[in-house]
């Protein structure tokens, strides 16, 4: 196999109410997400940029949606500042769990934070600054 453009393609966040998970994201990160149904699952797709080339997902209510805070941690990018993104997550209805902090104090990297979101997913975000 050719080593991917990038490692990711595309996620799933796994929700247990669909309308108020969906309200959630919309709120966090100020956009839509598109509802459609994949597999007998409905779904929210995150919108980006490239479509289908590039990388994205959505959250998923169906019998194999389960919300942890033990699996996999999806990471958003969120540009400059994660800042005004993470101060929207509260009032949103999810916790802040870590604050925004330097991803390594030795090494320019960027930042991150991490929240659960209103299902108990946990979630974070990255940014240059």
């Amino acid at each position: 196999m050719q080593v991917p453009k990038n490692a990711l393609k595309w996620f799933e966040i796994p929700v247990s109410n669909f309308e108020r998970a969906r309200k959630f994201y919309n709120t966090v990160f100020n956009f839509e997400l598109l509802e459609t149904r994949v597999r007998g699952n409905r779904m929210g797709l995150f919108p980006n940029e490239n479509g289908y080339e590039g990388v994205s997902g959505a959250i998923v209510e169906g019998p194999d949606a389960v919300p942890s805070q033990r699996g996999c941690t999806v990471y958003f990018y969120c540009g400059a500042d994660l800042s005004e993104v993470l101060e929207r997550v509260p009032g949103a209805g999810g916790r802040i769990v870590h604050d925004k902090t330097p991803v390594s104090p030795e090494n320019e990297m960027g930042y991150q934070a991490v929240f659960t979101d209103t299902e108990g997913n946990r979630i974070g975000l990255q940014s240059e600054g």
